[in-house]
Protein backbone atom coordinates (compact mmCIF):
# COMPACT_ATOMS: atom_id res chain seq x y z
CA UNK A 1 0.00 0.00 0.00
CA UNK A 2 2.30 2.76 -1.22
CA UNK A 3 -0.24 5.09 -2.81
CA UNK A 4 -3.93 4.25 -2.47
CA UNK A 5 -6.50 1.50 -2.78
CA UNK A 6 -9.31 3.18 -4.62
CA UNK A 7 -13.00 2.32 -4.64
CA UNK A 8 -13.22 -0.97 -2.77
CA UNK A 9 -10.06 -0.63 -0.72
CA UNK A 10 -8.14 1.38 1.81
CA UNK A 11 -6.99 4.88 0.85
CA UNK A 12 -3.63 6.01 2.21
CA UNK A 13 -4.11 9.19 4.24
CA UNK A 14 -1.68 11.88 5.33
CA UNK A 15 -0.82 9.98 8.49
CA UNK A 16 0.30 6.94 6.44
CA UNK A 17 2.60 8.97 4.23
CA UNK A 18 4.04 10.80 7.23
CA UNK A 19 4.87 7.62 9.12
CA UNK A 20 6.07 5.74 6.05
CA UNK A 21 7.35 2.20 5.71
CA UNK A 22 8.15 -0.12 8.62
CA UNK A 23 10.88 -2.78 8.63
CA UNK A 24 10.75 -6.00 10.64
CA UNK A 25 13.91 -8.10 11.13
CA UNK A 26 13.47 -11.61 12.54
CA UNK A 27 16.19 -13.34 14.57
CA UNK A 28 14.91 -16.92 15.03
CA UNK A 29 17.14 -18.23 17.81
CA UNK A 30 16.50 -18.68 21.53
CA UNK A 31 18.46 -20.26 24.38
CA UNK A 32 15.41 -22.44 25.14
CA UNK A 33 11.81 -22.78 23.96
CA UNK A 34 9.19 -21.48 26.40
CA UNK A 35 6.20 -23.83 26.86
CA UNK A 36 3.64 -21.16 25.89
CA UNK A 37 5.49 -19.85 22.83
CA UNK A 38 4.22 -20.45 19.28
CA UNK A 39 6.55 -17.91 17.65
CA UNK A 40 9.05 -18.93 15.00
CA UNK A 41 11.89 -19.60 17.43
CA UNK A 42 14.54 -22.32 17.37
CA UNK A 43 17.29 -23.61 19.64
CA UNK A 44 20.68 -24.33 18.04
CA UNK A 45 23.96 -25.33 19.65
CA UNK A 46 25.96 -22.80 17.66
CA UNK A 47 25.22 -19.84 15.38
CA UNK A 48 27.57 -18.47 12.73
CA UNK A 49 27.02 -14.76 13.44
CA UNK A 50 28.95 -13.60 10.37
CA UNK A 51 27.01 -15.88 8.00
CA UNK A 52 23.72 -14.72 9.48
CA UNK A 53 24.76 -11.09 9.24
CA UNK A 54 25.57 -11.41 5.55
CA UNK A 55 22.35 -13.31 4.82
CA UNK A 56 20.15 -10.79 6.63
CA UNK A 57 21.87 -7.93 4.84
CA UNK A 58 21.15 -9.61 1.50
CA UNK A 59 17.50 -10.20 2.40
CA UNK A 60 17.24 -6.55 3.46
CA UNK A 61 18.78 -5.42 0.17
CA UNK A 62 16.17 -7.43 -1.75
CA UNK A 63 13.30 -5.65 0.01
CA UNK A 64 15.01 -2.30 -0.36
CA UNK A 65 15.30 -2.82 -4.10
CA UNK A 66 11.51 -3.03 -4.28
CA UNK A 67 10.84 -0.04 -2.00
CA UNK A 68 13.88 2.12 -2.75
CA UNK A 69 13.77 5.72 -1.60
CA UNK A 70 10.74 5.37 0.66
CA UNK A 71 10.71 6.92 4.10
CA UNK A 72 11.36 4.44 6.92
CA UNK A 73 9.47 5.24 10.13
CA UNK A 74 10.46 2.27 12.29
CA UNK A 75 12.65 -0.80 12.54
CA UNK A 76 11.80 -3.71 14.83
CA UNK A 77 14.19 -6.56 15.71
CA UNK A 78 11.98 -9.45 16.85
CA UNK A 79 12.31 -13.13 17.46
CA UNK A 80 13.27 -15.48 18.83
CA UNK A 81 15.60 -13.53 21.04
CA UNK A 82 17.28 -10.76 19.02
CA UNK A 83 19.30 -9.62 22.04
CA UNK A 84 21.38 -12.73 21.27
CA UNK A 85 22.48 -11.06 18.03
CA UNK A 86 25.99 -9.67 17.96
CA UNK A 87 25.72 -5.86 18.36
CA UNK A 88 27.88 -5.58 15.25
CA UNK A 89 25.15 -7.39 13.29
CA UNK A 90 22.49 -5.03 14.65
CA UNK A 91 24.62 -2.02 13.72
CA UNK A 92 25.31 -3.36 10.23
CA UNK A 93 21.61 -3.85 9.56
CA UNK A 94 20.68 -0.37 10.82
CA UNK A 95 23.46 1.19 8.73
CA UNK A 96 22.31 -0.73 5.65
CA UNK A 97 18.72 0.38 6.20
CA UNK A 98 19.91 3.99 6.41
CA UNK A 99 21.65 3.62 3.06
CA UNK A 100 18.63 2.05 1.35
CA UNK A 101 15.80 4.19 2.74
CA UNK A 102 15.21 7.71 4.02
CA UNK A 103 15.03 7.61 7.81
CA UNK A 104 12.31 9.61 9.52
CA UNK A 105 14.00 12.20 11.78
CA UNK A 106 12.54 10.49 14.86
CA UNK A 107 12.78 6.90 13.59
CA UNK A 108 11.91 4.32 16.24
CA UNK A 109 14.32 1.36 16.37
CA UNK A 110 13.17 -1.36 18.76
CA UNK A 111 14.84 -4.58 19.84
CA UNK A 112 13.24 -7.37 21.89
CA UNK A 113 15.37 -8.71 24.72
CA UNK A 114 15.23 -11.31 27.44
CA UNK A 115 16.28 -10.05 30.88
CA UNK A 116 19.21 -12.35 31.52
CA UNK A 117 22.38 -10.83 32.92
CA UNK A 118 24.29 -12.02 29.83
CA UNK A 119 21.97 -10.14 27.50
CA UNK A 120 21.80 -7.08 29.76
CA UNK A 121 25.57 -6.83 29.47
CA UNK A 122 25.06 -6.14 25.74
CA UNK A 123 22.58 -3.29 26.24
CA UNK A 124 25.20 -0.52 26.11
CA UNK A 125 26.61 -1.90 22.86
CA UNK A 126 23.12 -2.26 21.39
CA UNK A 127 22.38 1.36 22.28
CA UNK A 128 25.56 2.49 20.56
CA UNK A 129 24.56 0.37 17.54
CA UNK A 130 21.45 2.52 17.13
CA UNK A 131 18.69 0.85 19.18
CA UNK A 132 16.60 3.56 20.86
CA UNK A 133 13.73 1.48 22.25
CA UNK A 134 13.98 -1.82 24.13
CA UNK A 135 11.13 -4.28 24.65
CA UNK A 136 11.98 -6.48 27.63
CA UNK A 137 10.37 -9.89 28.16
CA UNK A 138 10.01 -9.87 31.94
CA UNK A 139 6.73 -11.87 31.71
CA UNK A 140 6.23 -11.91 35.50
CA UNK A 141 7.55 -10.36 38.70
CA UNK A 142 6.90 -13.59 40.62
CA UNK A 143 9.52 -16.35 40.76
CA UNK A 144 7.01 -19.21 40.91
CA UNK A 145 5.22 -17.85 37.84
CA UNK A 146 8.51 -17.50 35.99
CA UNK A 147 9.33 -21.14 36.68
CA UNK A 148 5.87 -22.17 35.47
CA UNK A 149 6.40 -20.14 32.27
CA UNK A 150 9.74 -21.82 31.66
CA UNK A 151 11.71 -18.61 31.86
CA UNK A 152 15.47 -18.77 32.39
CA UNK A 153 15.61 -15.69 34.66
CA UNK A 154 14.24 -14.97 38.12
CA UNK A 155 12.56 -11.76 39.22
CA UNK A 156 15.73 -10.24 40.70
CA UNK A 157 17.65 -10.77 37.46
CA UNK A 158 14.73 -9.38 35.47
CA UNK A 159 14.51 -6.20 37.52
CA UNK A 160 18.28 -5.73 37.33
CA UNK A 161 18.04 -5.94 33.53
CA UNK A 162 15.17 -3.42 33.57
CA UNK A 163 17.30 -0.97 35.52
CA UNK A 164 20.14 -1.34 33.01
CA UNK A 165 17.71 -0.90 30.11
CA UNK A 166 16.22 2.28 31.56
CA UNK A 167 19.73 3.70 31.88
CA UNK A 168 20.77 2.80 28.32
CA UNK A 169 17.71 3.44 26.16
CA UNK A 170 15.46 6.44 25.53
CA UNK A 171 12.33 4.29 25.69
CA UNK A 172 11.69 0.96 27.44
CA UNK A 173 8.67 -1.33 27.39
CA UNK A 174 8.22 -4.66 29.13
CA UNK A 175 5.83 -7.59 28.83
CA UNK A 176 3.84 -9.34 31.53
CA UNK A 177 1.62 -12.41 31.22
CA UNK A 178 -1.41 -12.73 33.48
CA UNK A 179 -4.44 -15.01 34.01
CA UNK A 180 -2.05 -17.77 35.05
CA UNK A 181 -3.44 -20.86 36.82
CA UNK A 182 -4.25 -19.97 40.42
CA UNK A 183 -3.63 -16.25 40.00
CA UNK A 184 -6.20 -14.22 41.92
CA UNK A 185 -7.43 -10.75 41.07
CA UNK A 186 -5.63 -9.44 44.16
CA UNK A 187 -2.36 -11.12 43.09
CA UNK A 188 -2.52 -9.56 39.65
CA UNK A 189 -3.59 -6.15 40.96
CA UNK A 190 -0.60 -6.06 43.30
CA UNK A 191 1.82 -7.10 40.55
CA UNK A 192 0.36 -4.57 38.13
CA UNK A 193 0.72 -1.71 40.59
CA UNK A 194 4.32 -2.76 41.18
CA UNK A 195 4.98 -2.85 37.43
CA UNK A 196 3.53 0.63 36.97
CA UNK A 197 5.81 1.88 39.71
CA UNK A 198 8.94 1.25 37.62
CA UNK A 199 8.10 4.28 35.48
CA UNK A 200 8.27 2.90 31.94
CA UNK A 201 6.04 4.60 29.41
CA UNK A 202 4.77 1.38 27.80
CA UNK A 203 3.52 -1.99 29.03
CA UNK A 204 2.43 -5.03 27.00
CA UNK A 205 0.03 -7.08 29.15
CA UNK A 206 -1.12 -10.40 27.72
CA UNK A 207 -3.46 -13.03 29.06
CA UNK A 208 -2.00 -16.52 28.93
CA UNK A 209 -3.37 -18.32 25.90
CA UNK A 210 -2.85 -21.98 25.06
CA UNK A 211 -1.55 -21.98 21.51
CA UNK A 212 -1.66 -25.11 19.29
CA UNK A 213 1.63 -26.92 18.95
CA UNK A 214 3.09 -25.66 22.23
CA UNK A 215 4.08 -27.74 25.27
CA UNK A 216 1.27 -26.08 27.22
CA UNK A 217 -1.21 -27.25 24.57
CA UNK A 218 -0.01 -30.83 25.00
CA UNK A 219 -0.36 -30.57 28.77
CA UNK A 220 -3.85 -29.06 28.47
CA UNK A 221 -4.93 -31.86 26.13
CA UNK A 222 -3.92 -34.40 28.79
CA UNK A 223 -5.76 -32.49 31.50
CA UNK A 224 -2.51 -31.57 33.23
CA UNK A 225 -2.87 -27.81 32.73
CA UNK A 226 -6.08 -26.09 33.83
CA UNK A 227 -7.58 -23.62 31.38
CA UNK A 228 -8.48 -20.14 32.60
CA UNK A 229 -12.07 -19.54 33.65
CA UNK A 230 -13.48 -17.04 31.12
CA UNK A 231 -15.31 -15.01 33.77
CA UNK A 232 -12.18 -14.75 35.93
CA UNK A 233 -10.10 -13.79 32.87
CA UNK A 234 -12.65 -11.09 32.03
CA UNK A 235 -12.42 -9.73 35.57
CA UNK A 236 -8.62 -9.55 35.30
CA UNK A 237 -8.87 -7.83 31.91
CA UNK A 238 -11.26 -5.19 33.24
CA UNK A 239 -9.05 -4.63 36.29
CA UNK A 240 -6.05 -4.22 33.98
CA UNK A 241 -7.80 -1.58 31.86
CA UNK A 242 -8.94 0.40 34.90
CA UNK A 243 -5.63 0.34 36.77
CA UNK A 244 -3.47 1.28 33.78
CA UNK A 245 -5.84 4.08 32.74
CA UNK A 246 -5.80 5.51 36.26
CA UNK A 247 -1.99 5.46 36.16
CA UNK A 248 -1.87 7.40 32.87
CA UNK A 249 -1.09 4.42 30.61
CA UNK A 250 -4.45 3.65 28.98
CA UNK A 251 -4.86 0.80 26.54
CA UNK A 252 -4.32 2.05 22.99
CA UNK A 253 -4.59 -1.55 21.73
CA UNK A 254 -6.29 -4.48 23.39
CA UNK A 255 -3.10 -5.65 25.17
CA UNK A 256 -0.83 -2.60 24.94
CA UNK A 257 -0.78 0.40 27.26
CA UNK A 258 1.19 3.61 26.99
CA UNK A 259 1.51 7.17 28.11
CA UNK A 260 0.31 9.41 25.27
CA UNK A 261 3.12 9.72 22.73
CA UNK A 262 4.92 6.54 23.85
CA UNK A 263 2.89 4.04 21.83
CA UNK A 264 4.89 1.56 19.75
CA UNK A 265 5.04 3.27 16.36
CA UNK A 266 6.11 0.04 14.69
CA UNK A 267 3.19 -1.98 16.00
CA UNK A 268 0.84 0.89 15.17
CA UNK A 269 1.99 0.51 11.57
CA UNK A 270 0.65 -3.06 11.61
CA UNK A 271 -2.60 -2.17 13.34
CA UNK A 272 -3.21 0.84 11.09
CA UNK A 273 -2.47 -1.36 8.09
CA UNK A 274 0.46 0.62 6.80
CA UNK A 275 3.09 -0.98 4.53
CA UNK A 276 5.93 -2.97 6.05
CA UNK A 277 8.77 -5.20 4.89
CA UNK A 278 9.75 -8.33 6.81
CA UNK A 279 13.10 -10.09 6.50
CA UNK A 280 14.60 -13.15 8.17
CA UNK A 281 13.09 -16.61 8.76
CA UNK A 282 9.30 -16.68 8.92
CA UNK A 283 8.91 -12.90 8.56
CA UNK A 284 5.71 -11.56 7.00
CA UNK A 285 5.42 -8.41 4.90
CA UNK A 286 2.72 -6.23 3.32
CA UNK A 287 3.90 -3.93 0.56
CA UNK A 288 2.62 -2.70 -2.78
CA UNK A 289 -0.63 -4.61 -2.35
CA UNK A 290 1.20 -7.90 -1.91
CA UNK A 291 1.82 -10.25 0.99
CA UNK A 292 5.22 -11.87 1.54
CA UNK A 293 6.23 -14.79 3.74
CA UNK A 294 9.80 -15.93 4.29
CA UNK A 295 10.85 -19.57 4.80
CA UNK A 296 10.34 -20.40 8.49
CA UNK A 297 13.05 -22.94 9.31
CA UNK A 298 16.43 -21.20 9.64
CA UNK A 299 18.24 -23.74 7.48
CA UNK A 300 15.61 -23.52 4.74
CA UNK A 301 15.78 -19.73 4.81
CA UNK A 302 19.58 -19.80 4.48
CA UNK A 303 19.31 -22.25 1.57
CA UNK A 304 16.83 -19.94 -0.15
CA UNK A 305 19.16 -16.99 0.39
CA UNK A 306 22.01 -18.90 -1.26
CA UNK A 307 19.75 -20.03 -4.10
CA UNK A 308 17.70 -16.92 -4.83
CA UNK A 309 19.23 -13.97 -2.98
CA UNK A 310 16.13 -13.59 -0.82
CA UNK A 311 14.26 -15.70 1.72
CA UNK A 312 10.74 -15.42 0.27
CA UNK A 313 8.74 -18.65 0.29
CA UNK A 314 5.43 -17.08 -0.82
CA UNK A 315 4.48 -13.80 -2.43
CA UNK A 316 0.91 -13.16 -3.46
CA UNK A 317 -1.26 -10.21 -4.50
CA UNK A 318 -3.96 -9.12 -2.08
CA UNK A 319 -7.33 -8.20 -3.54
CA UNK A 320 -8.90 -4.92 -2.46
CA UNK A 321 -11.44 -6.96 -0.49
CA UNK A 322 -8.68 -8.86 1.33
CA UNK A 323 -6.87 -5.64 2.15
CA UNK A 324 -10.01 -4.03 3.50
CA UNK A 325 -10.80 -7.12 5.59
CA UNK A 326 -7.30 -7.21 7.05
CA UNK A 327 -7.51 -3.50 7.83
CA UNK A 328 -10.69 -4.12 9.81
CA UNK A 329 -9.26 -7.13 11.65
CA UNK A 330 -6.20 -5.16 12.69
CA UNK A 331 -7.72 -1.72 13.21
CA UNK A 332 -10.53 -2.71 15.55
CA UNK A 333 -7.92 -3.89 18.05
CA UNK A 334 -7.08 -0.22 18.55
CA UNK A 335 -8.85 2.15 20.92
CA UNK A 336 -9.03 4.64 18.02
CA UNK A 337 -10.80 2.07 15.81
CA UNK A 338 -11.00 2.40 12.03
CA UNK A 339 -12.31 4.92 9.52
CA UNK A 340 -15.04 3.18 7.53
CA UNK A 341 -14.58 5.66 4.68
CA UNK A 342 -11.29 3.85 4.06
CA UNK A 343 -12.89 0.39 4.05
CA UNK A 344 -14.66 -1.30 1.16
CA UNK A 345 -18.42 -1.02 1.66
CA UNK A 346 -18.98 -4.69 0.87
CA UNK A 347 -16.48 -5.80 3.54
CA UNK A 348 -18.66 -4.99 6.56
CA UNK A 349 -22.16 -5.91 7.64
CA UNK A 350 -23.89 -2.60 8.43
CA UNK A 351 -26.91 -4.31 9.99
CA UNK A 352 -24.74 -6.26 12.43
CA UNK A 353 -22.76 -3.11 13.24
CA UNK A 354 -26.00 -1.33 14.13
CA UNK A 355 -27.18 -4.25 16.27
CA UNK A 356 -23.87 -4.45 18.16
CA UNK A 357 -23.91 -0.69 18.63
CA UNK A 358 -27.35 -0.99 20.23
CA UNK A 359 -25.85 -3.58 22.61
CA UNK A 360 -23.10 -1.16 23.64
CA UNK A 361 -20.32 -3.23 22.06
CA UNK A 362 -19.49 -0.90 19.16
CA UNK A 363 -19.47 2.88 18.85
CA UNK A 364 -19.91 4.59 15.49
CA UNK A 365 -19.16 8.30 15.31
CA UNK A 366 -19.45 9.58 11.77
CA UNK A 367 -17.25 7.33 9.66
CA UNK A 368 -15.17 6.08 12.60
CA UNK A 369 -16.00 2.73 14.16
CA UNK A 370 -14.45 1.48 17.36
CA UNK A 371 -15.02 -1.30 19.86
CA UNK A 372 -16.15 -0.16 23.31
CA UNK A 373 -14.36 -1.20 26.49
CA UNK A 374 -17.05 -3.81 27.12
CA UNK A 375 -16.83 -4.96 23.53
CA UNK A 376 -13.09 -5.61 23.78
CA UNK A 377 -13.92 -8.61 25.98
CA UNK A 378 -15.74 -10.09 22.97
CA UNK A 379 -13.49 -8.80 20.21
CA UNK A 380 -13.05 -12.08 18.31
CA UNK A 381 -16.80 -12.69 18.25
CA UNK A 382 -17.51 -9.12 17.15
CA UNK A 383 -15.03 -9.34 14.28
CA UNK A 384 -16.60 -12.59 13.15
CA UNK A 385 -20.05 -11.00 13.07
CA UNK A 386 -19.36 -7.72 11.26
CA UNK A 387 -16.71 -8.66 8.68
CA UNK A 388 -17.90 -10.30 5.52
CA UNK A 389 -15.37 -12.91 4.50
CA UNK A 390 -17.28 -14.27 1.48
Amino acid sequence: MTTQLLGHGLAADARDSAEGLALYIHWPFCVSKCPYCDFNSHVRESIDQLAWREALLADLAHEAGLTQGQRLGSIFFGGGTPSLMAPATVEALIDAAARHWRFAPDIEITLEANPSSVEASRFADLSRAGINRLSLGLQSLDDAALRFLGRAHDSAEGLAALEVAQHQFDRVSFDLIYALPGQTAADWHEQLLRALGFGTGHLSLYQLTIEPGTRFAALAAKGELPCADPDHAATLFERTQAVTAAAGLPAYEISNHARPGEESRHNLAYWRYQPYCGIGPGAHGRRDGRTTLRHKKPENWLAAMARSGHGIAEENPLSAKQRATEAMLMGLRLAEGVDLDRIAEDSVDDARIAALQDQGLLLREGSRLRVTARGMLLLDSILGEIIRLD
